[in-house]
């Protein structure tokens, strides 16, 4: 007997790294090691989004060799194992009124300036990060293989 497909849609992927919160990031050294992290991100156009400091080893890596593989995943037990992993390319954008507008948007997402998150306008979003923006690099993860998998829909089985 086949295997349940435990793949997810792309309206369910949407979904599940909407509601998610931590990214592993994997790039490659230059000593050929993966370099892993994990890291907050938002959705931008249906693509990963995060930032980082433009001299973190992530970013030194990336300007390298683009390719990087990033994941998702949550689940204790492996009939509740969810995930997607991303294969592609890191798009590095490092004018400062888009990584401003990305801190805008982690700033929504997780509870950087204060115990909660909150939307920002333009206005306080240039003077909460815009100190910050000249030494910081975004990230679009541009997709080339997702891969996603769904215990759940295993109903218990194997």
């Amino acid at each position: 007997m086949a295997r349940k497909d435990t793949s997810m849609t792309p309206e369910e992927v949407r979904e599940f790294l909407a509601a998610n919160t931590v990214l592993q990031v994997a790039t490659q050294g230059a000593d050929g090691w993966p370099h892993l992290a994990p890291m907050w991100y938002v959705i931008e156009d249906d693509m990963v989004v995060f930032r980082s400091f433009t001299k973190s080893q992530k970013i030194v890596n990336l300007t390298r060799n683009p390719n990087l593989t990033v994941l998702v995943e949550t689940g204790d037990e492996y009939s509740q194992l969810k995930g997607v992993m991303i294969k592609g390319r890191g798009r590095l954008v490092a004018d400062p009124d888009y990584v401003v507008s990305i801190y805008g948007a982690l700033a929504a997402k997780y509870p950087m300036i204060n115990d909660t998150p909150m939307t920002l306008d333009r206005e306080a979003m240039q003077s909460a990060f815009g100190r910050f923006a000249a030494k910081n690099t975004a990230v679009v993860v541009e997709p080339v293989k997702v891969i996603t998998w769904d215990h759940t829909k295993l109903g218990g089985g194997y």
